[in-house]
């Protein structure tokens, strides 16, 4: 078994102030393509700037710009 940590964890996972690093993306069509265009692939580093009283949307910075993301668009990408 090459994977060594059995928990999945999400974008939506990562606490206020942290860093993480994209391992995929899952989802289908048009949801994955939207996120794919938004500048988040494999590999890349996200952090998480604030998320909203209720959980969504959160505010995250990738690639040197600010984004908004909604919670089934973070759920939908593993993080490291």
């Amino acid at each position: 078994m090459a994977e060594t940590n059995t928990q999945v964890k999400t974008l939506r996972d990562v606490p206020i102030g942290e860093t993480a690093k994209v391992r995929r993306l899952v989802g289908e069509g048009a949801l994955k393509r939207h996120i794919m265009d938004m500048g988040i692939t494999k590999g890349v580093e996200i952090f998480v700037r604030k998320v909203a009283p209720l959980g969504d949307p959160l505010e995250v910075t990738v690639r040197g710009y600010e984004l908004s993301l909604r919670k089934a668009e973070a759920e939908s990408i593993l993080v490291e």
